[in-house]
């Protein structure tokens, strides 16, 4: 399994609610790609412009399938990137 959590913290207040509706749009569609185990998008409660992608891959290589794939190319990197600042972390499952 491959493993990676993204923070996305939204650049300005007004583009919030857009980066929540092109996420959860993203969601659905990752979630139909090879290889995607699991890909859930959090909502911070306590900052509301703060975003986590947990993803699930079978494998590094599914993710990079992934990331060469529509919801990266059509909606992740021209509508969601220029509105975040991105952090992400490839992670080991500890337990």
């Amino acid at each position: 399994m491959f493993y990676i959590n993204v923070w996305l913290t939204v650049n300005r207040d007004e583009d919030v609610d857009r980066v929540r509706d092109l996420l959860a749009e993203m969601a659905i569609g990752v979630r139909e790609e090879p290889g995607a185990e699991r890909f859930a998008v959090y909502r911070s409660t306590t900052v509301p412009g703060r975003f986590l992608l947990n993803e699930h891959w079978r494998s590094q290589a599914d993710w990079e399938m992934h990331r060469e794939g529509r919801m990266c190319k059509e909606i992740y990197e021209p509508l969601i990137l220029p509105l975040v600042t991105r952090e992400p972390h490839i992670c080991q499952l500890v337990g």
